[in-house]
């Protein structure tokens, strides 16, 4: 059976992602990257992403919440069909990237959830 294995990032939406940022950088010393998150230790071989989207970026869509969990996931394709085969709202969106492969979900409560499977290459 396909499932998840750690938090893979959190992501928000701000109305100033500058001053957020900087808020958590200064005050809680996340190591903030020119892409506007940073990388944070999880399991061994793996991290957990923080990041910032400004208050009207449309890619929690069709969520209408200001946050988003992904997921880090073994077995992206089998857990989509599970989720698929249990009647859930599997989005018909994805992409691979050097990073891994995504997913997307809706959870029950409206909730974007971004299921990624590191590629075997990732850090």
């Amino acid at each position: 059976m396909a499932k998840v294995l750690g938090i893979g990032g959190i992501f928000l939406k701000s109305r100033d992602p500058a001053a957020l940022r900087a808020w958590y950088r200064d005050n809680l010393g996340l190591d903030l990257q020119s892409w506007g998150g940073c990388q944070l230790p999880a399991t061994p071989g793996s991290y957990t992403v923080w990041a910032a989207f400004a208050d009207d970026s449309k890619y929690f869509e069709p969520s209408p919440h200001r946050f988003m969990i992904n997921l880090q996931v073994e077995d992206l394709a089998g857990l989509l069909g599970q989720l698929r085969a249990a009647g859930a709202r599997v989005l018909d969106r994805g992409e691979t990237t050097d990073d891994g492969a995504f997913g997307y979900v809706i959870d029950p409560d409206d909730t974007l959830i971004e299921l990624f499977e590191p590629s075997p290459k990732a850090p």
